[in-house]
């Protein structure tokens, strides 16, 4: 497969720059049976049913993005994993400043300074920083320091958006470590969450810490020769418990999100049996994929050419998608991390 066969041309005006206010006003493309239906997320539970199990992601964004200096050169860096108490891997820009070394200055009103030295740089911007400061202390530091990792398509100015600490966060967020917002849960509310627990479905979190390779280009040619970069994530006994009850007795898996279903088909045997999972996991899902465990999937719409349209493609059939894309420029939906979502059956579009 081609990475072209993966395009798609989408006006630069869809592309929202805020959430929809309140988080429950956005809209949701239904894509079932080949069929398509334009609805809303507050109409999301009556398309479920009770013993149904809607997984969700608990990761919770830190503010990954420092801006600082090196000598007199203003410079940025965006945390991606941390490597031990005092050290992370980070994305830095402009690279060529981060020289092996180098110590850099990260400074922001309201923490004062935060020093780290470059300990190693690797290829695409990728450097490991030192950080005088360790554990605790550390997290503390970035916290105060620190801007919301916004992927490149939301505009903000240089030093953020206060605004974005609440609304790049789900409602479910608790366990820190993403440098991505899992964005098909930022649309659910608690009104929301107990209009789906009115109906009788059980929500079960897991964690996947989204990685800052989300918002890397797929660069080859060869859809087969893209490498995916590994996300640390955790199902737990007792979630792993409730899917494969659930399972057991004929009702249905809903993946709210990418993240959420990599996740479980990482954590699933050929059966579909889900074990208790702890660790990195780079699945790369593209058509071809035989799905073992989400039967519906929420996602919100997603760039071409990327890894994430891709997975939908798997999950819905890449035709109708595409179709559904269509259908969703015209109507003017809006698209990405901010935008719309839509509700996908597995297979119902192939």
């Amino acid at each position: 497969m081609k990475v072209a066969d993966f395009d798609f041309e989408l006006p630069p005006g869809l592309i929202a720059q805020a959430p929809a206010v309140p988080r429950d006003s956005a809209r949701m493309l239904v894509v079932e049976s080949g069929h398509r239906a334009d609805a809303s997320i507050r109409d999301f539970p009556r398309h479920l049913e009770a013993g149904d199990v809607l997984v969700v992601n608990d990761t919770r964004v830190i503010p990954a993005r420092l801006a600082g200096r090196i000598g007199g050169a203003g410079v940025e860096a965006t945390l991606t994993k941390r490597e031990g108490p005092a050290t992370w891997r980070a994305l830095a820009k402009p690279g060529r400043k981060f020289k092996p070394g180098a110590r850099v200055v990260f400074a922001s009103p309201r923490s004062g300074e935060i020093a780290a030295e470059v300990k190693a740089k690797g290829e695409g911007g990728e450097v490991t920083l030192g950080f005088d400061l360790g554990g605790e202390r550390l997290d503390a530091a970035l916290e105060r320091a620190g801007i919301m990792p916004l992927p490149p398509y939301i505009k903000r100015p240089k030093e953020g958006d206060p605004a974005d600490r609440r609304d790049y966060q789900t409602l479910f967020a608790a366990r820190p470590g993403a440098v991505a917002a899992p964005t098909a849960g930022l649309h659910f509310t608690p009104a929301l969450v107990a209009a789906l627990e009115a109906r009788g479905v059980a929500i079960a979190a897991v964690t996947l810490h989204v990685g800052a390779g989300t918002f890397l280009p797929v660069k080859t040619e060869n859809v087969e020769d893209h490498r995916m970069h590994p996300e640390w994530g955790e199902v737990s006994e007792s979630v792993a418990a409730t899917v494969n009850a659930a399972r057991r007795a004929g009702n249905r898996v809903v993946a709210v999100g990418s993240t959420v279903l990599r996740l479980l088909e990482s954590a699933a045997d050929a059966a579909g049996k889900i074990t208790p999972f702890a660790g990195e996991t780079g699945i790369f899902i593209v058509p071809g994929y035989r799905f073992r465990v989400a039967d519906l999937m929420l996602t919100n719409f997603h760039l071409p050419r990327s890894t994430l349209f891709m997975l939908v493609c798997a999950f819905g059939g890449t035709q109708a998608m595409k179709r559904a894309y269509a259908h969703a420029i015209a109507k003017n939906y809006r698209f990405y991390s901010y935008g719309d979502c839509c509700l996908l059956k597995r297979g119902s579009a192939a």
